[in-house]
Parts: C-alpha cells; structure tokens; sequence
C-alpha cells in the first residue's frame, strides 16, 4: 500500500519554481516524489514543512537533486536532513511543520 503524499507545484515570491510536499516520504511512494522533480526544470524549493516522515529512500530522492533543491524542513526533519550530510549539499531552511509552536 502506498503512504499518502501529497505534491504541489507551483511558484515562490520570486518567481522560483516551488514544490510543497505533505505527507510521508518512503520507499513507497519516491517515485511520485522523483517524477515531479524530475519534470520540474531548473532550481526548486521544496517545501517539506508539511512532511511528517521521511526514510532513506526519501533521502536518496533528495540526494539525487541536491545540486539544485532548497529545501524547507521542519525541525523534526532537520537532524535527518544534517546527519544524512545532505545539509552539506543543498539549503536548508527552517520551516516550522507539524508539532511546532
């Protein structure tokens, strides 16, 4: 069974391409995620202030990108995010997300 994941494009402020994503990433459902990145040209900001999981498969999606993502975290994904190393990689913004105040 496929976990809900919930895709949005669409663009920020600055006319960058912008990808919100709610739900859970996993091995799944990486290939919804993979597709819409892939059909996304040029840099985006993918906003995963809405994502309340996200598993290596999930990960290796966003490794795949990182020469061209920004990516919005909530704090519970921010440790992934750093200790994965793909902080190092691409810009990770704090984005609030579920169980913050």
């Amino acid at each position: 069974m496929t976990t809900p994941l919930t895709l949005t494009p669409g663009h920020g402020p600055d006319g960058a391409a912008l990808l919100t994503v709610a739900g859970e990433i996993d091995m799944s459902n990486t290939d919804t995620l993979a597709a819409a990145l892939d059909r996304t040209p040029g840099p985006v900001v993918l906003d995963l202030s809405s994502v309340e999981y996200l598993d290596s498969a999930g990960l290796s999606v966003l490794f795949a990108h990182a020469d061209r993502i920004t990516l919005i975290a909530n704090p519970l994904l921010t440790p992934v995010l750093t200790i994965s190393g793909l902080a190092d990689l691409a810009d990770v913004r704090d984005g609030g997300g579920p169980g913050v105040r």
